[in-house]
């Protein structure tokens, strides 16, 4: 029996991970803004722990993972989950739009992690897995200030799991792709600006002709043989819409670089430090 803490446990993917998690018999401490332990199936006991959490206050933070640390004696696997999305061209955002959507998708998941690697450090094991998006394998119109919170994710995220590796603790990234969620309809948007008119008609035409969603569950089928994988990867692609899109995207970049390896190479040379000469 291993021991959970689930951030955005409420809805859409972090409930869908909860209900897994709980239903092979694991224990789980699940986190949200509002959470009512009504919205799980009964009969979990003492297995279950609800805690009201916001994500972008540090102390609380803390206390809500050291309170379920000391209730279920340790933690095993931290999943951080939570997350909001803001939809916009950049040019609109308001600076509180802005660091609003860092607050939660980056500084949350920071937050999360600092407080959980003390328990994990002690125990020399356990599991950070950080939820992050298909919107971290490149910037798109409209999402570009969700795709920076969730690229900035990443980044903070290899550094963690090179840094927790000494530990022996691990850290996965989680892109998933499009999933029926309640993400949908608690999206942030900003006050739209007529000159970008077109690109907005031409984006909801497309999103129309092939938007692609699944079922939770089976993103949390997926997150259970991560968590059970003795040699887990650091990125873990959810989807096949994803997967293709992570492939091309990759390969488009390394046509581009070698396109330009000329130019790339011409700017390195090395030199004597200046005045040592």
């Amino acid at each position: 029996m291993r021991t959970w803490f689930i951030t955005g446990a409420s809805r859409g993917l972090g409930r869908a991970f909860t209900r897994a998690a709980l239903s092979r018999g694991d224990r789980v401490a699940a986190a949200a803004r509002t959470i009512d332990r009504a919205g799980f199936d009964a009969g979990h006991g003492d297995r279950l722990l609800t805690l009201p959490l916001d994500v972008t206050d540090r102390t609380a933070v803390i206390a809500a993972v050291d309170t379920a640390a000391s209730h279920f004696d340790g933690l095993d696997i931290v999943v951080n989950n939570a997350g909001t999305m803001s939809m916009g061209m950049l040019e609109e955002f308001t600076e509180a739009q802005a660091r609003a959507q860092f607050e939660v998708n980056c500084f949350g998941a920071l937050w999360v992690s600092q407080a959980a690697l003390p328990h994990l450090r002690a125990r020399r094991s356990g599991h950070i897995v950080q939820i992050s998006s298909i919107a971290a394998l490149g910037g798109f119109p409209s999402t570009g200030m969700y795709s920076a919170s969730k690229f900035a994710l990443e980044g903070m995220s290899e550094a963690l799991a090179l840094e927790a590796a000494a530990f022996d603790v691990k850290v996965s990234i989680v892109q998933p792709g499009g999933y029926w969620t309640d993400l949908y309809t608690s999206i942030a948007t900003t006050t739209p600006m007529e000159d970008y008119a077109p690109l907005r008609a031409e984006l909801e035409r497309q999103w129309a002709e092939g938007s692609v969603d699944s079922d939770p569950g089976l993103a949390a089928e997926a997150l259970l043989r991560l968590v059970d994988s003795d040699d887990p990867p650091l990125r873990l692609l959810l989807g096949s819409m994803v997967y293709d899109l992570a492939f091309d995207i990759s390969r488009r970049r390394m046509d581009t670089w070698s396109s330009w390896e000329q130019v790339s190479r011409a700017a390195e040379h090395a030199t004597p430090a200046p005045g040592t000469r």
